[in-house]
């Protein structure tokens, strides 16, 4: 097995190779989601710096194995166990700032209203922070989402009981629209007029504005609409990252045989064989 570690050292870290540009890719796919639309930049740089560290790496394990070079193993190794680490304080920190907060069920409405207070920690911080909260917020308004919501069946704008059947992506419930407890009474997607709704009841209720370029964009329920959106992103993403990182971890002891198999060749050591010398030679001789 020690023997074969080598061959099978080099094949995994080949397909770990095809995997990292993969990785990468999906990083740059999640850069370019967040510009165009979610807004709040969280996955995508952790996924290139692991995508771009896992190319190089697997690229020095596998020229390590296939020739025998020490110094590329114990390179490969030494980077392996710090990117194995770095990738295992990622998906716990993730967790762990997406672990609280989900949208909240509306009587006679298909999709969730979504309240700021329902969340905590790092990230709810973030987006509390008005100079974070703008760059956010502006991104969110030059990417149009709210003014694509429009319907019409037939020509005809759809009414207000086929909006209410619509299922809202979180981003679009938060700042497109006032919240339901409000009480206000639907126009269109994003025009909503005062009706007989407790308007006291949530801040939210008196930022909402029909302004197409203010909305509720300042609201709270927008902030908690962004922070619903990122853990959506990472939840997809995660049993995607805890595969990987079992990976990792196989391709590392696979690693440290292949290591060990190396240094047993440059010292001349035959495999399954031991070095015995004595102290004192023997004397007798037939």
């Amino acid at each position: 097995m020690i023997k074969f570690s080598n061959s099978l050292i080099g094949l995994i870290n080949f397909l770990t190779f095809l995997l990292s540009i993969a990785i990468l890719g999906g990083g740059i796919w999640l850069s370019t989601k967040a510009n165009n639309s979610d807004c709040l930049k969280f996955l995508q740089w952790p996924l290139i710096i692991i995508g771009v560290a896992l190319m190089v790496v697997s690229l020095a394990g596998f020229v390590g194995a296939c020739y025998r070079n020490t110094f590329l193993l114990w390179f490969y190794l030494l980077t392996m166990f710090f990117i194995i680490a770095a990738f295992l304080v990622f998906i716990v920190f993730a967790y762990v700032v997406t672990d609280k907060g989900s949208g909240r069920h509306v009587m006679n409405r298909n999709y969730l209203d979504y309240y700021l207070s329902d969340y905590s920690g790092w990230l709810k911080e973030r987006v509390q922070k008005d100079s974070y909260w703008s760059k956010i917020s502006s991104c969110i308004r030059d990417s149009h989402v709210c003014s694509k919501m429009g319907v019409e069946i037939n020509g005809v704008p759809e009414s207000a009981d086929m909006f209410y059947l619509r299922k809202l992506s979180p981003i679009q419930s938060g700042c497109c629209k006032p919240p339901t407890v409000c009480g206000y009474v639907y126009e269109n997607e994003t025009m909503w007029n005062q009706g007989g709704g407790t308007m006291d009841y949530d801040l939210d209720c008196s930022t909402w504005s029909n302004d197409q370029s203010q909305l509720c964009y300042a609201c709270n329920s927008c902030r908690a609409g962004v922070l619903a959106t990122v853990k959506k992103h990472w939840r997809k993403i995660s049993i995607v990252n805890i595969v990987l990182l079992v990976l990792l971890v196989i391709v590392y002891i696979i690693g440290i045989a292949a290591f060990r198999n190396n240094k047993r060749i440059e010292n001349d050591e035959p495999y399954s064989s031991t070095r015995m010398t004595k102290s004192q030679p023997s004397r007798i001789h037939f």
